[in-house]
């Protein structure tokens, strides 16, 4: 049995931490800076791609990379932080006990949830017209006002309009952050409560708030992977698209939580979490890299099969070209073989080091997955990668380690009164 002094641990949000996070800041701004140089003077483009100075949204100048890159930011974080939520949620309605030793751990990540809703808002207002193509006006109307036909009509977008308009986007966006950031609050003050009431009624009333949550979510995470990866690429639709986005959402969710849990036990924090509850968060990264697997390949299968110009189109584009199809093959193997060949073995999803390059390569290549989502469809034939990605990359991940870090700060690291903290203390596979 562990003492009552284990289960009382406040993480340290030191100054050395916060210099880190800063330098990483600093360092990220720099790359931006000769990211844009070298992409405004041709560099920083694969071979072949045109850079267009003073392009419109027919064009692709160096500002709708920068708006594809922070858009390509915007989902990537915003999906590891509203996982972090549903994990939490997960292992209520399961009644979990294992986890019970780390679930405060992964409670602060909702906190990005409401930084995540200003950058999305900020960044399709001002670029919105370069990564969605739905937003320009001239698709919608058959003719001019002259009576002319009009050259810029899209049959296709404008059957969707009723769906894909500002207004409706713009208030399901808001009803999404809403509910998602409310339900967290409401969670994570009776977790809190928890440790000061004990007992398990804030437990027993957690669980169906938790209910709640997961119900919501799995229907607005679909929602959302439609209006705000899909739509880039108008004409294309998948029915499987909202699992495939989750399932990446989830994997990535599931390595930050892994690499959070093993950067507090090396600080000496979370003395109870041991090589049984590591196996569990192995053995999850691992599980669903396959699931994720499964989603890609199942979504490419029936589109392959079925040969619907409207769909296939969406992989003729990454195959055919010289530059997307190494990326498609590169994400294929930072996401499935190598997470399910490392982590095959018991040993290595109770082993540190593993894990820490696993989760550290599911992070990589599931940045790339959502960067294959949103590039081909925004830049076409001119996308790129260099310093301008790395640089704008490391200053969201710095922000949202900031985030992270000073919430965990501000509660025990620990549920100590949580129901299920015996079975997690005895937890063993």
């Amino acid at each position: 049995m562990q003492s009552e002094h284990t289960l009382d641990e406040k993480y340290e949000f030191t100054g050395k931490t916060k210099r880190n996070i800063g330098i990483m800041v600093i360092v990220g701004i720099i790359a931006v800076i000769v990211g844009i140089f070298m992409v405004k003077n041709g560099g920083g483009h694969h071979e072949g791609a045109e850079v267009v100075e003073g392009a419109g949204h027919h064009g692709f100048d160096w500002m709708t990379r920068v708006w594809a890159d922070l858009w390509i930011n915007n989902m990537y974080f915003l999906g590891i932080s509203i996982i972090g939520v549903f994990f939490v949620a997960l292992q209520y309605v399961a009644q979990a006990g294992w986890s019970a030793g780390m679930k405060r751990v992964v409670e602060p990540f909702g906190f990005w949830l409401p930084i995540a809703f200003v950058l999305l808002v900020v960044t399709f207002f001002l670029g919105g017209h370069d990564i969605f193509h739905w937003t320009h006006e001239g698709l919608y109307n058959e003719f001019l006002e002259n009576g002319a036909p009009n050259p810029e009509y899209d049959e296709v977008i404008a059957g969707k309009q009723g769906y894909l308009n500002t207004p409706f986007f713009l208030g399901r966006m808001v009803v999404y952050f809403a509910v998602w950031f409310g339900m967290f609050l409401l969670i994570r003050k009776r977790s809190i409560a928890e440790d000061i009431e004990g007992g398990d009624k804030n437990w027993q009333k957690t669980i169906g708030l938790s209910a709640i949550f997961i119900v919501f979510f799995g229907y607005s995470s679909s929602m959302a992977s439609w209006d705000w990866i899909m739509s880039v690429d108008t004409h294309w639709y998948s029915t499987m698209f909202g699992w495939y986005v989750f399932a990446s959402w989830f994997v990535s969710g599931l390595a930050a939580i892994t690499l959070l849990v093993l950067y507090l036990k090396k600080q000496g924090y979370l003395k109870i979490v041991n090589a049984n509850h590591l196996h569990n968060l192995g053995l999850f990264m691992w599980a669903f890299s396959i699931f994720w697997t499964y989603i890609w390949f199942s979504q490419f299968l029936l589109i392959y099969y079925a040969n619907i110009s409207e769909e296939a189109i969406y992989f003729i584009e990454r195959i055919t070209s010289d530059y997307y199809f190494p990326v498609l093959l590169f994400v294929l193997i930072m996401n499935f073989f190598l997470p399910f060949f490392l982590l095959m073995t018991r040993d290595s999803k109770r082993h540190v080091i593993f894990l820490k390059i696993v989760a550290t390569i599911i992070l990589i290549g599931h940045w790339f997955d959502f960067y294959l989502m949103i590039t081909p469809g925004t830049l076409k034939e001119n996308g790129g990668f260099g310093l301008l990605e790395i640089g704008i990359t490391l200053i969201y991940g710095s922000a949202f380690l900031f985030v992270i870090l000073s919430n965990l700060a501000k509660k025990p690291l620990i549920a100590k009164n949580h129901p299920m903290m015996e079975e997690s203390l005895h937890h063993h596979l």
